[in-house]
């Protein structure tokens, strides 16, 4: 039995794939739910209360360790 041989599509032309990957592109962003103005100003508000916070903790642990690493040897030791 013989089989026949199995030959791969051919692939559209590199200015025809960019002109569909363009128009399926568009259509997504159709489909895309923009913020207004108000979930805008509240998720900025949120991310930079959320900045400063996770700033404050860095410079909390980063006292600390000082304290611990480099303070507290020196007031044991006595240097």
């Amino acid at each position: 039995m013989a089989t026949a041989p199995v030959v791969a599509p051919e692939r559209p032309s590199f200015p025809a794939r960019v002109t569909q990957f363009y128009h399926d592109v568009m259509t997504e962003m159709k489909k895309v739910t923009w913020p207004d103005r108000a979930q805008l100003q509240d998720a900025t508000i949120k991310i930079i209360i959320f900045v400063l916070f996770l700033g404050a903790v860095i410079g909390l642990m980063d006292v600390g360790l000082q304290f611990l690493l480099i303070r507290l040897p020196q007031l044991l030791l006595g240097r």
